[in-house]
């Protein structure tokens, strides 16, 4: 009997996804567990896997097109099946949770890539999947030597889509602050020309969207039309938070095995910002109502190669600096590797960007919607400054802009709350 494809939820907060790409078309074979279609929620690309073996019935909903989770999108079944008259179109009450397909015994994975990469691969890493196991095969790779970032370590698609683009295309590391991951590509010169496309000159090319380019763009017009925006700038002196740092950064590393990054810092002053100004942590209703949030919810910015994802720290206003120090390290590091949860980058309530890890010293970073703000990090550097007693001093400073929605807040409240961000940096003495 055919068996339904449903739009699986994610995550707790999650009531949607988007189909990013069949891996199957209509007519094709599948087998049991084998991957079958990437939905994007949110910037973060999962694949789902078939929960039957047969063939491709009938695909519903294309691709690119966002449905509710439970949305019915597929039909598996075996060859000449036909699909029950009447089935439903949904199969979940909006809202709630829908379960996604469990991962199969290894055993059974193992088969089915055996099956088949048989002829053609010879060697694979434990779990791959059919697709997998024949395109390591068609480009001669060892899947051994492949990242997997999949359960268990196991090797997707995308990992090896990756891994094939990162052989044709060198990359370039590039030093920032601990913590935070990122790698500029270097160009290199295509070796054919593109084809021809209508208004554009020989010397130009056309390149797609990613899927995540496509997520950002659309979050960031939607933001800059629905908010208006105004940003101030402070000056901080970073002295006490630079000289806590370095008389504890190595017994830190030693004790949680992680660097003490300044991401940690910066997230401590906006939560005590957040507890003096609450107006900040809030956002505007369709009703046009404020909906203070109780929880204090910090994203922090991550930059990865196909752009920026926000992971969010739950309940900051709840954990130390070692513990926010070890959640920066961890969100930053699953960005990276592309372990990141729908979950992990939902429900945060306040942003934070670290613009000055390329050495940018301030910026008007866009709202991340439907915040009230969000706050731009600087370079640091040490530069001259007049303290006390008109006296000139070396000290380590930094900018620090808020960028906010003025039909919320107003530059009295948000310079209040910046002073507050200001004034526990300059005062630090522990936490």
């Amino acid at each position: 009997m055919p068996e339904m494809i449903i739009m699986p939820q994610l995550g707790e907060s999650v009531v949607e996804g988007t189909v990013g790409k069949w891996l199957k078309k209509e007519g094709d074979p599948v087998a049991k567990y084998e991957p079958l279609l990437e939905v994007i929620t949110d910037k973060v690309d999962t694949e789902i896997p078939s929960p039957a073996e047969g063939v491709v019935l009938k695909i519903i909903v294309p691709e690119g097109q966002t449905v509710k989770a439970g949305t019915v999108i597929a039909w598996v079944g075996q060859a000449g099946e036909s699909i029950p008259e009447g089935a439903p179109t949904v199969v979940a009450p909006h809202g709630a949770p829908t379960p996604v397909v469990e991962a199969p015994p290894q055993a059974k994975i193992e088969a089915v890539a055996e099956k088949a990469a048989a002829p053609v691969a010879p060697t694979r890493a434990p779990g791959a999947s059919p697709v997998v196991a024949k395109m390591a095969a068609e480009h001669g790779i060892d899947l051994s030597q492949v990242r997997g970032t999949g359960e268990g370590g196991r090797v997707t698609k995308k990992d090896l889509e990756k891994y094939i683009q990162e052989m044709k295309e060198p990359w370039a590391p590039r030093e920032q602050e601990p913590g935070v991951f990122f790698r500029e590509p270097v160009m290199a010169v295509p070796e054919a020309p593109p084809a021809a496309v209508v208004g554009v000159a020989p010397a130009e090319e056309v390149v797609e969207l990613s899927h995540m380019r496509k997520a950002i763009a659309e979050h960031m017009v939607k933001s800059k039309r629905t908010a208006p925006h105004v940003t101030t700038v402070f000056e901080v002196d970073l002295s006490n938070v630079v000289a806590y740092r370095e008389a504890h950064k190595d017994e830190f590393q030693r004790r949680e095995g992680i660097p003490l990054t300044y991401t940690a810092f910066f997230v401590l002053a906006a939560v005590h910002g957040l507890k003096t100004v609450p107006q900040v942590n809030a956002s505007l209703t369709e009703d046009n109502k404020i909906l203070l949030k109780r929880q204090i919810n910090i994203g922090v910015a991550v930059a990865i190669e196909e752009g920026l994802i926000v992971p969010v720290i739950k309940k900051a206003d709840e954990k130390s600096l070692a513990r926010i120090a070890r959640e920066v390290y961890d969100l930053a590091t699953h960005a990276r590797e592309r372990k990141l949860t729908p979950d992990d980058v939902q429900g945060g309530t306040f942003t934070i960007t670290n613009h000055g890890v390329s050495g940018s010293l301030f910026a008007t970073p866009i709202i991340n919607q439907p915040q009230a703000a969000i706050l731009g990090v600087g370079a640091i550097q040490k530069r001259a400054v007049v303290i006390e007693g008109d006296a000139i001093a070396v000290r380590p400073m930094v900018y620090l802009s808020l960028t906010f929605d003025h039909r919320l807040l107003d530059g009295a409240i948000a310079d209040r709350f910046v002073s507050f961000v200001k004034e526990y940096l300059e005062k630090f003495q522990g936490a």
